[in-house]
């Protein structure tokens, strides 16, 4: 996506090829910060500290990790440790582990002395694939926002609806900063911009770290998406006056059931959109489907430090980024929660909008090779 009107990916090789360069999202919005990650400890601290987030980007994150690896040493010792201290930085998002099994299959049954060159061919491929991905849950999406924006423009008063704007509420980041480019759930959202259709996007903040008001509303800035960041207890207010027309988020992963694990805070959003009777969308790739757990029962939640609670960081006036504490009780801070397979309206893939998981599921057994057009 655009970056000061530059196209720009949220990881892209440098060096000739040998390292990777990425965005301190910890910097976000105050200034853009480019880090260069070049060995295997520097990707366990940059997934770790939320350098990157989101679960496609760990997930590309991770495949250079081991790129990394196998370059110091190409044993198939070195690869499996490698994937053990890759698997243990976070362990919610499944893309992580699906990233890192897909490059241990890859390496593994070669000899070692061609390791290197298939490993960064491998982790090219799944940035690639990561964007061709996002591109097509982009495509689909629009057939859910086109009726919508169409029933705002023959609706019962049209004359009175001549400005009227697609209200869409989103929770977090699921745009290009968690995605290699485009994102999941912000991918229909930059299309239907850029198709002209009259969108707008409630942000809501996402405490503890503030990724929707840091994050999402900097890239929808910077791509001249109208959006109004909202305190996350806004949106069951929204919903209940008629200002949200539907709501869209990202997964970090999903069940066999279709139970959804996302940023806390999103479980809150269903509850608000099933009472008020607003289509709650999931936007994913085939690589957040996580076919061994049964239910959202089984995701193990990650819990993050107190301090992302007790603290937050800003701007002073001087320019300067400061850190205040904001109460100086004991804090929980669970990272994420997991909204029901029953509140949840449909998935937006890259092979299509399904009401369910099961066809969900089938549609993407034999995933189809895709290949991302120029940005």
């Amino acid at each position: 996506m655009k970056l000061n009107q530059i196209a720009t990916r949220s990881i892209s090789q440098c060096n000739h090829g040998q390292s990777v360069q990425i965005i301190d999202q910890r910097q976000l919005p105050w200034r853009v910060v480019f880090e260069t990650l070049e060995t295997l400890d520097q990707v366990e601290v940059a997934i770790r500290e939320m350098w990157v987030r989101g679960a496609p980007l760990i997930g590309a994150t991770a495949a250079y990790g081991l790129c990394f690896a196998v370059r110091h040493n190409a044993s198939n010792a070195s690869i499996e440790q490698a994937c053990q201290r890759l698997l243990a930085t976070r362990p919610t998002a499944v893309n992580l582990a699906w990233a890192v099994e897909a490059m241990r299959q890859t390496l593994l049954p070669l000899p070692e002395v061609e390791r290197t060159a298939a490993a960064y061919a491998k982790a090219a491929a799944i940035c690639d694939e990561d964007v061709a991905l996002c591109q097509a849950i982009g495509q689909h999406g629009l057939t859910i926002l086109q009726p919508l924006v169409d029933q705002i423009a023959t609706g019962a008063h049209p004359e009175q609806n001549a400005s009227r704007r697609l209200n869409i509420l989103t929770h977090c980041n699921a745009g290009w900063l968690a995605t290699v480019d485009y994102g999941t759930a912000l991918s229909p959202v930059y299309l239907a911009h850029d198709a002209g259709w009259p969108v707008h996007v409630w942000v809501d903040e996402t405490r503890p770290r503030n990724q929707g008001a840091l994050l999402t509303a900097f890239e929808l800035a910077e791509h001249g998406v109208p959006h109004t960041v909202i305190s996350d207890n806004a949106g069951g207010l929204l919903m209940r006056r008629g200002q949200v027309d539907v709501c869209i988020v990202g997964a970090d992963r999903v069940t066999r059931n279709g139970d959804v694990c996302n940023k806390v805070g999103t479980y809150l959003k269903a509850l608000a959109a099933f009472d008020n009777q607003i289509p709650f969308y999931v936007a994913l790739p085939y690589t957040t489907l996580d076919t061994s757990l049964a239910s959202g029962e089984d995701i193990p939640i990650e819990d993050r430090s107190p301090e992302e609670v007790t603290h937050i960081q800003g701007q002073h006036a001087d320019g300067s980024l400061q850190t205040v504490l904001l109460t100086q009780s004991s804090a929980l801070n669970p990272a994420f929660d997991v909204t029901p397979a029953r509140l949840i309206t449909g998935y937006i893939t890259e092979r299509g909008v399904f009401s369910n998981i099961a066809a969900a599921l089938a549609a993407s057994q034999t995933p189809a090779p895709l290949t991302a057009s120029a940005p």
